[in-house]
Order: structure tokens, then C-alpha cells, then sequence
């Protein structure tokens, strides 16, 4: 039996440039993790966060607590359901 085809998917979709301050070890340990994954340091840490970010039940939580609520949860895609 094959397997399904996997499409490519877009690396980024409505990037923005940001200006935040990390520590030389925090640097230095995303640029070595790029290196090693063969991604750009901006490609780590949006996946990393992405990844992540979103399994803290207490942010999510902390998120669908507060009032006017529905802008945000769209914008970091969660159902007001959930």
C-alpha cells in the first residue's frame, strides 16, 4: 500500500521583521541548531516557537480568560471552542 503524497508546504507566511535582544548563548545555540537542521536562524525560531508556544495550558487558559478575547485567539489559531 503507498502512502499519501506530502506537499510542500510555504516556509513563511506573512513574515515580519522584528528587533529583539537575546543572550550571546541563546544566539549562539540557534545558530548552531540551524546549522545542524539546515534552516535559517528566523526558520529555528519561528518552528521552535510555533511548536511550542502553544502547548503552555496555562497561556491558553490565560488567553481564553480574558474579555474581548477573539482577535487574539484567532490570531494564534485556537478555536474559542476548545
Amino acid at each position: 500500500m503507498t502512502k499519501p503524497l506530502e506537499f510542500i508546504k510555504p516556509k513563511n507566511k506573512n513574515a515580519k521583521e522584528v528587533n529583539w535582544k537575546i543572550s550571546e548563548r541563546t544566539r549562539a545555540i540557534v545558530s548552531y541548531y540551524a546549522e545542524y537542521c539546515e534552516y535559517t536562524e528566523e526558520e529555528v525560531v519561528d518552528e521552535f516557537l510555533q511548536r511550542n508556544l502553544l502547548k503552555d495550558d496555562q497561556f491558553i487558559e490565560w488567553v481564553k480568560a480574558l474579555r474581548n478575547n477573539k482577535r487574539m485567539l484567532k490570531a494564534i489559531g485556537i478555536e474559542e471552542n476548545e
